[in-house]
């Protein structure tokens, strides 16, 4: 080791999905929308003005929130809004995991919440899920420093509901509590409205998935007004313009048409609970999602095999090779012509094995 190599952090990166750009490829394996944003995004893109590009953007977002603030009826100020859902949480564990305590969060569940905390040495703990991947609420109610689960959790799907999310929050009321909702829109009502009675949560959601607009980076979280300010705080000490102009406008423009957002909710429930079946009808078992992906296994085919099958056909999906859930594969929901060529060359290959 060189002599300058003793200053540098050392950490294990969370690792994303593969991004392949093949043109006969059938990507679902990182959860993105199979379907175009809401017709207003286009035309405020092409409706962008040349300033747009060449002066800072706006360093509060106020464009940004002030929609977010109109689209779930509640005040500006309880909003704080970030480059994806991913700033949104790295900022929030900035600002509210600062104790001596161990943070909780799952042992299954989004891979970045380890990542973030050895980066910023925050010290956790890991409860494990029961055997039916379900999060044991009675594992919260101890000492601890803060906490963090995804509503569904990701990659099981399973979605928890209010009554066992506000029971967490009532019993920890001297930490910060993270409902992180990337997929929520896909499952049931949102722990939004319990911000209301709890001052110490803080609701986190996403535009890159269910509004289709993974590509523009856009998260937001949901709290008090003084949860939002102490986030503000900390982002002003990291970085002023976070977000891009081009993500404020059309982020704004994809709140205005709710009717094309609720259609494109509807379609994708649909796909999936067709998937489910049919998935079902081959041999596979699953935890119920709510999400906008399927956590599947077969219990005569492994997973690594089938995700290996699979990419050779360029139908790419996600495996994990981690404890518990090396036997699964996470299935995004693309188009029903999408899923229909998936559930082809699944019979196709479990015809041929036997």
């Amino acid at each position: 080791m060189k002599e300058w190599e003793k200053n540098i952090r050392r950490v294990v990166p969370y690792t994303p999905g593969e991004q392949p750009r093949l043109p006969d490829m059938i990507k679902l394996n990182t959860n993105e929308n199979p379907y175009p944003p809401a017709p207003g995004v286009r035309l405020a893109l092409k409706e962008m003005e040349e300033e747009s590009f060449r002066l800072y953007p706006d360093p509060a977002a106020g464009l940004l929130v002030e929609a977010l603030a109109e689209c779930y009826h509640r005040p500006k100020e309880q909003f704080f809004v970030g480059v994806g859902s991913d700033d949104v949480l790295a900022m929030a564990f900035l600002t509210f995991f600062y104790s001596e305590k161990p943070i909780l969060f799952p042992d299954i569940t989004y891979s970045f919440y380890p990542v973030w905390a050895e980066l910023f040495g925050i010290p956790y703990e890991r409860p494990a899920l029961d055997e039916e991947f379900r999060i044991v609420k009675e594992d919260y109610v101890r000492e601890n420093g803060g906490i963090i689960f995804p509503n569904p959790n990701a990659p099981t799907g399973l979605y928890m509901e209010l009554e066992g999310v506000e029971e967490i929050i009532r019993k920890n009321p001297d930490v910060i509590v993270i409902v992180d909702e990337a997929y929520v829109d896909f499952a049931g009502p949102s722990a939004m409205e319990l911000t209301d009675r709890y001052d110490n949560l803080l609701v986190v959601q996403t535009f890159s998935k269910s509004r289709s607009m993974a590509g523009m980076r856009i998260g937001f979280a949901v709290g008090n007004p003084r949860l939002i300010q102490y986030l503000n705080d900390v982002k002003y000490s990291f970085n002023s313009y976070t977000m891009s102009q081009a993500a404020l406008e059309l982020g704004a423009a994809a709140l205005k048409d709710e009717t094309y957002f609720q259609e494109t909710v509807r379609r994708l429930v649909a796909t999936r609970e067709r998937t489910k079946k049919e998935l079902h009808a081959l041999g596979f078992r699953f935890p119920d999602s709510g999400a906008n992906f399927i956590f599947a296994t077969h219990e005569r085919y492994p997973a690594r095999e089938l995700f290996d099958a699979l990419k050779e056909r360029h139908i790419y999906v996600r495996y994990f090779d981690a404890p518990r859930i090396d036997n699964y594969l996470r299935i995004t929901i693309g188009t029903q012509e999408q899923m229909d060529a998936l559930l082809a060359f699944l019979r196709e290959y479990i015809g041929e094995k036997g």
